[in-house]
C-alpha cells in the first residue's frame, strides 16, 4: 500500500483535462427584433397572400421568400460557438470554423472582431454598443472616485464582500476578453490546431436568390 507521501503509480493514466460544452454566444436584442419582424412580416405577408387579388398574392409570396431567409440570417442565426479546440463564428451568410491555435487576436472597437490566418472575420453575434460603453466608463470613473474619498466599492453598486469584484466593461468587451482567454490557454491543445474553414449558408443564400428572381419577374410582368 502506498503513503500519501509514496510516488503515484507509474501505471495509472494521466487525468484527463477537464472538458467543458461550447460556450453560446448571442445577441438577445437581435434574436427578439427578427422575432418581432418575422411575426409581422408573416401576418402581412400571409394576409395579402389569402385575401390579394391579381398579382398581389404571387409578389407576397415572392416578397416573403425573399425577405424570411434575410431577416432570419441578419438577426436569430449570429451565433459564436467557443469550444476546448476551436471558435466557430456563425454569420449572416457564412460559417467560419477557427481552432484556437490559428486565432492572431480578437478585438472590439466600432464591431466586433477575430483575426486569423491573415483574415479578419467580424463577429455579428456580439455587436458593439457606443452607449453601453461610455455608460461602463462612467461607472468606473465613479467607483474609482468613491475609492479615492475611502468609501467601499459596495457604496457605489459593486459587490462587496472579500476580494468582490464587479466588471464594468460594456457587454462586447467583456465577450471578446472571455475570448481572448480562451484562445490563449487553449492554442497549445492538440486538438486546437489547423487552418481556418470558411462556409457559405446556401441555405439562407439560395431562397433569398429565389425569391429575388421572382419577385423582379414579378414586377416585369
Amino acid at each position: 500500500m502506498t503513503s500519501p507521501d509514496d510516488p503515484a503509480d507509474p501505471a495509472q493514466p494521466a487525468e484527463e483535462p477537464t472538458s467543458y460544452a461550447d460556450r453560446v454566444y448571442r445577441s438577445p436584442g437581435g434574436i427578439v427584433g427578427g422575432v418581432l419582424l418575422l411575426g409581422l412580416g408573416g401576418w402581412l405577408g400571409i394576409d395579402a397572400i389569402l385575401r390579394g387579388e391579381g398579382r398581389t398574392p404571387w409578389l407576397a409570396l415572392a416578397g416573403l421568400l425573399f425577405a424570411v431567409p434575410v431577416v432570419i440570417a441578419f438577426t436569430v442565426r449570429p451565433a459564436v460557438y467557443a469550444g476546448a479546440d476551436r471558435l466557430l463564428v456563425r454569420n449572416p451568410f457564412r460559417t467560419i470554423t477557427l481552432p484556437w491555435g490559428s486565432v492572431d487576436t480578437l478585438r472590439a472597437g466600432y464591431t466586433s472582431e477575430v483575426l486569423a490566418g491573415g483574415a479578419t472575420y467580424q463577429l455579428w453575434a456580439v455587436p458593439v454598443s457606443l452607449r453601453q460603453r461610455k455608460r461602463a466608463a462612467r461607472q468606473q470613473s465613479r467607483d474609482t472616485a468613491a475609492g479615492s474619498f475611502g468609501r467601499t466599492p459596495g457604496a457605489t453598486g459593486r459587490a462587496s464582500g472579500p476580494g468582490a469584484t464587479a466588471d464594468r466593461r460594456a457587454q462586447a468587451d467583456q465577450t471578446i476578453g472571455d475570448l481572448r482567454e480562451l484562445a490563449e490557454s487553449n492554442a497549445a491543445r492538440d486538438g486546437a490546431q489547423g487552418e481556418p474553414e470558411v462556409r457559405w449558408a446556401f441555405e439562407v443564400i439560395a431562397p433569398s436568390l429565389a425569391g429575388a428572381l421572382l419577385l423582379v419577374i414579378m414586377l416585369l410582368i
